[in-house]
């Protein structure tokens, strides 16, 4: 359903699943070219072969044509090849073809089609046909919603080693979804899917291992799945492998590197890392202490509605911490956390709100009012 990526034309076939059957000499040629970043020869070698109706130059050059090799990207023309191709039974250019009406890609948005297409595609026991037709079941998205035929098309596809489909039915026995709760299955299929590279399945094999969920506790464990995963980029396991330096667990505790893997999880946004981030600079600990940098930390993540980060905003602004003393301002982001139950926010917006005036108090409420609204 997501959006194809600039990825080269090889990677996008391995992440359908599976390989195309030996390809004749003109394909395999246009691929090398392809690598070589050669587009005008690929499309020279591929073009011929898909106007005379050759399947598999017909998604090759679908898959040309919507990453842009051409110049911009030609939705349109990837649509053409794309069903052209899917016409054809190509199982590969049928998942194509309903990813383009799922995501509304040089189409209207149309999950009826997308449905007709992933289901032709699953019935050739093609996995990621099976994994997308699933996940319409799931959400109820052109068909009615149903957990058990979601199910059962996920464990198609992860009994065939698709990787998404690992990872959606890992996650439907984690929460008991469609499927009796079982933390060891989950765990199996997890592993299955983190085995395989899968970043947000390492990500949740490694809060796994770390509470002892499916499999016994291990924080070393849980540290390498969770340094495999921020490795590539994944902010939650970037968040959590900083979260195992700063107190301890399963290493000794390092701030530096605390501080090192919060910061890259903030910068993509991370709330929970910019709260944590936020503190180390309050506190001191490997980085400066800079209470400037600390509120600027607090407001990112306060601004996405987490309550300790509105909690910390407050009391920073009741005191003067890191900027002038701003009563207006600590007793709104006091309020929004203590409307989100946050411990002590209540309090310490009451006890503040004994020195303030009522025209003071009705100018924060309406301040926290539009900060909710943003």
């Amino acid at each position: 359903m997501a959006r194809l990526g600039k990825a080269t034309i090889l990677a996008v076939l391995v992440l359908l699943g599976g390989t195309f059957p030996a390809l004749a000499d003109p394909l395999q040629d246009g691929l090398a070219a392809y690598h070589s970043q050669d587009y005008a020869t690929a499309l020279s070698q591929w073009k011929p072969l898909a106007e005379q109706g050759d399947p598999v130059a017909q998604v090759l050059l679908g898959l040309y044509y919507e990453q842009g090799r051409a110049g911009p990207e030609d939705l349109p023309e990837a649509l053409k090849w794309y069903r052209k191709s899917a016409e054809q039974d190509n199982a590969r250019a049928q998942v194509l073809l309903g990813m383009m009406y799922s995501a509304g890609r040089g189409v209207d948005q149309d999950f009826r089609e997308a449905l007709k297409w992933y289901r032709l595609s699953a019935g050739q026991d093609d996995p990621k046909g099976q994994f997308h037709l699933g996940a319409l079941y799931a959400n109820g998205l052109g068909v009615r919603q149903d957990d058990v035929e979601a199910i059962k098309w996920y464990e198609k596809a992860a009994k065939q080693g698709d990787v998404e489909g690992e990872r959606a039915l890992a996650a439907a026995y984690e929460i008991g979804r469609g499927v009796p709760q079982d933390d060891n299955q989950a765990a199996r299929w997890y592993r299955a899917a983190a085995d395989q590279g899968d970043a947000i399945a390492q990500s949740e094999l490694g809060v796994m291992s770390e509470s002892g969920k499916g499999m016994p506790q291990d924080f070393a464990e849980a540290m390498n799945w969770f340094r495999k995963a921020a490795d590539q980029g994944m902010p939650e396991a970037q968040y959590n492998l900083g979260d195992m330096y700063d107190n301890a667990r399963g290493v000794p505790a390092d701030f530096a590197q605390a501080a090192n893997w919060y910061r890259k999880a903030a910068e993509q946004g991370l709330a929970s890392a910019q709260v944590n981030l936020g503190a180390l600079y309050q506190e001191g600990k490997s980085v400066p202490k800079d209470d400037a940098e600390a509120m600027k930390w607090f407001k990112m993540a306060a601004d996405q509605g987490d309550a300790m980060a509105q909690a910390n905003l407050g009391l920073m602004y009741s005191s003067g911490r890191g900027g002038p003393r701003d009563d207006i301002r600590a007793y709104g982001w006091l309020s929004l956390a203590a409307s989100q139950g946050q411990a002590g926010a209540a309090k310490a917006r009451d006890k503040l709100a004994l020195g303030m005036s009522p025209d003071q108090i009705a100018e924060a409420k309406k301040l926290a009012a539009q900060w909710v609204k943003k």
